[in-house]
């Protein structure tokens, strides 16, 4: 199970520059792409803007979605669109999630949490299972919720599993003590079965 290194207090530009290390160090160590995962929703994109302006070799980072609405990339609804706008300009490849896509191994999973304890779109009506076979996997939330009430592409945990490092960014104290109780074992939402099963480093802002 996995001992999370929790980083109180982190800004946006804080989380970027953690970011730019990361990703320089991925650069520098292989010789090829460096792909990522990272959320959406509203969290995420200000710490995008921030890490565009920071100098990497654009040119070799591919980034995936977590997870995505199912709805056309012009949505605003839709986040591999929302990540395109923000990263592509600055020579990033995205790749949207398809069913049946076999995801890379990652050098980072960035992942957001909602309050239920969800995480992508794994939310705790589907159930996720840390043995799942399938890395991609189409669902439904129930309930709907109300600002996105569409079907949902997700990666599993295993897809989410497969990476050098996991990060989260918890904003808020009701989101920070859900997460606390899964990295501490006492609970089973979606979060706490992927720390359970998570032996790389994680680490989390708040």
């Amino acid at each position: 199970m996995a001992d999370p290194t929790i980083i109180e207090g982190a800004s946006d530009a804080d989380i970027a520059k953690w970011l730019h290390a990361r990703l320089t160090a991925a650069l520098e160590a292989l010789p090829g792409d460096v792909v990522i995962t990272v959320p959406g929703g509203n969290t995420p994109f200000p710490i995008f803007a921030e890490l565009a302006k920071e100098e990497i070799d654009w040119s070799r980072i591919v980034v995936w979605p977590g997870d995505d609405r199912i709805v056309p990339e012009d949505n605003p609804a839709s986040n591999v669109g929302r990540i395109r706008k923000t990263l592509e300009p600055v020579g990033a490849r995205i790749v949207p999630l398809t069913e049946g896509a076999q995801p890379p191994r990652f050098a980072i999973a960035w992942l957001g949490m909602g309050g239920d304890g969800h995480i992508a779109s794994l939310f705790p009506n589907t159930n996720p299972d840390p043995q799942d076979p399938v890395p991609v996997r189409r669902i439904t939330p129930e309930p709907l919720p109300p600002e996105a009430p569409f079907d949902r592409i997700t990666l599993t945990i295993p897809a989410l599993l497969k990476s050098d490092a996991l990060m989260f960014v918890i904003r808020g104290d009701d989101k920070r003590a859900v997460f606390d109780a899964a990295a501490r074992g006492e609970s089973d939402a979606p979060v706490a079965r992927l720390l359970k099963a998570a032996h790389q480093s994680v680490t989390c802002f708040t």
